[in-house]
C-alpha cells in the first residue's frame, strides 16, 4: 500500500483537498487498499477554508516523511507559500519521493525551485503571475496537468482529478484508474495535453448595427460566407462593416465567423452522429481535415476524441466516424 501526503495550507480549497482522497480511496488491488491518504498541514488542528466552513487536519508536515506521494493543495493565498511548507517540499525531493500539486499549490512547488527549468502548470487566470515570479519555469499555460520526472503539477480545480487518475493508472494501471474513474462518476483518464478550454469564449457583444447581419451569418454557417457576403447583407463597404464589427463584438468578422462555426461543430459533435464531413459541412469548415485541425487547434483534441469525451449519446456516438478524425 501507496501513503499519499496531502498538504494544505490556509485558506485551502476544500475541492482540492478532497479530491485525492475521494480517489486514491477507491483503489483496490486484490481485494486491498492500493492506497493510505494523509491530510497533514503545517499547524495541526483547526484550517480556514476558502469556503464558509473550516475543517480540523490532524497531521503535521511529518508526514511527509513516510510518504510516497506528496500532494499541495489549492490554497486561497497562492503567492505567499508557507515556508515550513517550502521546506517540507525540499525535503521530499532530496528524499526522491513524487511532488504533485493541484491549482494554486503550484507556486509552493516554485518557490522550493522544483519546477526550475521544468514543464509545469497551474489555474489559467494564475499563469500569468507564476510566470512573472518564476520565468525559469516552462508554463505549459493551457493543458490540464504536467509531469516533469518526479514533478506534476495539474491546472486547477477538476484536472486534479485527471492528476490522480494519472498517478493510479502510472502506479497500478489503466484497467484499475479506469475503474476507480467508474465508481467515483468522473470522466476516464484523460491527457494531461488536454486544453482546460478557456480560450474559446468571445468578448461580449457591445452594440447592435450589425446585430442582424450576425443573426442571418448563424443562420447560413454552412455557406461559404466571405466579408462582401456580410457586408452586402449590412448595406455597408466592407471597410465600414469591419470597424462596426470590431466595435461591437471585440473581433474582426471573419475571427467571429470561423469562432462560430467552431462552436457549431462542437454542438453537432456532441449531439448527433453525423460523420465528421458532413459535421464539417454543416458548419461552414469544409472538409472533415479543415475540421480537424480548427478543432484541435481550439481545443487540443481531434473531432472524434471530444465527440468521445462529450457526447450526449455516449461512446457510440462516434460509431462510423472516419479514421482520419
Amino acid at each position: 500500500m501507496l501513503r499519499v501526503a496531502v498538504v494544505a495550507s490556509p485558506p485551502v480549497s476544500m475541492f482540492n483537498l478532497a479530491i485525492p482522497e475521494l480517489l486514491f480511496d477507491k483503489v483496490r488491488v486484490d481485494g486491498e487498499p492500493g492506497y493510505e491518504v494523509v491530510i497533514c498541514a503545517p499547524e495541526p488542528g483547526p484550517m480556514p477554508t476558502t469556503g464558509t466552513l473550516d475543517l480540523y487536519v490532524p497531521h503535521g508536515l511529518e508526514a511527509l516523511r513516510e510518504a510516497h506521494t506528496v500532494i499541495v493543495a489549492g490554497t486561497g493565498r497562492p503567492l505567499s507559500p508557507d515556508p515550513r511548507v517550502v521546506e517540507a517540499l525540499r525535503e521530499a525531493a532530496a528524499a526522491g519521493k513524487r511532488i504533485a500539486s493541484i491549482c494554486s499549490g503550484a507556486f509552493s512547488l516554485a518557490e522550493a525551485g522544483l519546477l526550475k527549468g521544468r514543464k509545469a502548470t497551474t489555474y489559467w487566470a494564475q499563469a500569468g503571475e507564476l510566470r512573472r515570479r518564476h520565468p525559469d519555469i516552462d508554463l505549459q499555460g493551457d493543458v490540464l496537468f504536467v509531469q516533469d520526472g518526479p514533478f506534476l503539477t495539474a491546472s486547477g480545480y477538476a484536472a486534479g482529478i485527471d492528476l490522480c487518475l494519472h498517478i493510479v493508472r502510472t502506479d497500478y494501471g489503466a484497467a484499475i484508474a479506469n475503474e476507480v474513474a467508474r465508481l467515483a462518476l468522473v470522466a476516464p483518464v484523460r491527457p494531461g495535453g488536454q486544453t482546460q478550454f478557456t480560450q474559446t469564449p468571445l468578448p461580449p457583444e457591445r452594440g447592435t448595427a450589425c446585430a442582424d447581419t450576425r443573426g442571418w451569418a448563424m443562420r447560413n454557417l454552412d455557406k461559404p460566407l466571405t466579408l462582401t457576403d456580410l457586408a452586402r447583407h449590412a448595406g455597408v463597404s466592407v471597410r465600414t462593416l469591419t470597424r462596426r464589427f470590431q466595435a461591437e463584438s471585440g473581433v474582426s468578422p471573419l475571427q467571429w465567423l470561423l469562432h462560430q462555426r467552431i462552436e457549431r461543430a462542437k454542438e453537432l459533435l456532441e449531439t448527433t452522429r453525423l460523420p465528421m464531413d458532413q459535421v464539417a459541412a454543416a458548419c461552414g469548415l469544409g472538409t472533415a481535415d479543415s475540421l480537424r485541425a480548427h478543432l484541435v487547434r481550439r481545443t487540443g483534441l481531434t473531432p472524434s476524441a471530444y465527440r468521445a469525451q462529450f457526447s450526449r449519446h455516449g461512446t457510440a456516438a462516434a460509431a462510423g466516424t472516419p479514421a482520419a478524425a
